[in-house]
């Protein structure tokens, strides 16, 4: 058949130097970013560039390092935003998804609901949540779970509606029915589509719990840029922008490594590691 894989998850498992040899691949990051920082600061001295303009790396650090305890406050509570309304949306979409792929009275009754909402611009309607939520956590919640929610939901149904007609049979004619044919076959083939859009929706998670806090907020990383930007500290919503970038990456990553651990056996992951093995 054409996807052996989504029938036999173990065939092709990676070994467990293989799983985190991507890590040395890393190294490579590093480079670049070290690179990308050197020319900054040389490019801003050079120049002679205004801190209020653009700040040197060495300055955004000088002054991060004497506040990175209240920054460090301010983040706790955009990460919870971050990770409440990603695992909300994650718990709500993939199941939705389901009932979208293999009914179709719910496709055209709630399908066109869900592109209507995504359409719909999130900061348009964050003022609304305010209003009816309050300032406090749930608004916040809210519209991260709404950026998320979609992209999980339409590479989820993509994943279930793409699996080859000629496995189903298969499997059919070996006796495989319901709950075993969903947990054998039609589960594992979705998943790489579902951690496609599970990294998506990690990566639009970061900006929509800020694009929540610009909106009306007390705290967090969103509350700091507007505040250290209406003061002119440059350096100060660099280093916010900087950390704010670091809770979406490890969001991110930490999508990347379940991926790793869950379909190992899938072609883009072994592709992954040889690549990262092979440098």
């Amino acid at each position: 058949m054409t996807d052996t894989a989504a029938v036999d998850p173990r065939q092709g498992e990676l070994t467990l130097s293989e799983r985190f040899r991507w890590l040395t691949s890393l190294r490579y990051v590093l480079i670049s970013f070290v690179t990308l920082f050197v020319i900054w600061e040389v490019g801003v001295r050079l120049f002679d560039v205004p801190t209020y303009l653009l700040p040197p790396p060495s300055l955004v650090w000088s002054e991060f390092s004497e506040r990175w305890a209240y920054v460090l406050q301010h983040t706790w509570v955009t990460t919870g935003e971050i990770v409440a309304g990603y695992l909300a949306a994650v718990v709500v979409s993939i199941p939705m998804a389901i009932m979208i792929a293999y009914s179709r009275f719910i496709e055209q009754a709630f399908y066109p609901l869900i592109v209507f909402l995504q359409i719909v611009p999130k900061i348009a309607i964050a003022p609304l949540f305010i209003i009816w939520f309050g300032f406090g956590f749930t608004p916040k919640l809210l519209l991260v779970f709404l950026l998320s929610f979609f992209p999980i939901v339409v590479a989820a149904i993509a994943g279930f509606k793409s699996i080859d007609d000629e496995v189903m049979e298969l499997a059919r004619s070996t006796g495989a029915k319901g709950w075993t044919t969903f947990r054998k076959i039609q589960l594992p083939h979705a998943m790489p589509s579902i951690f496609t859009g599970l990294k998506v929706a990690a990566a639009l998670s970061a900006t929509a719990a800020v694009v929540a806090e610009f909106v009306a907020s007390d705290k967090g990383l969103g509350y700091l840029l507007l505040r250290y930007n209406g003061d002119l500290e440059t350096p100060m919503v660099f280093a916010t922008i900087v950390v704010l970038s670091i809770v979406g990456l490890i969001v991110y990553y930490a999508v990347e490594l379940l991926e790793m651990l869950v379909i190992p056996w899938h072609v883009s992951r072994r592709a992954s590691a040889m690549d990262a093995g092979g440098v």
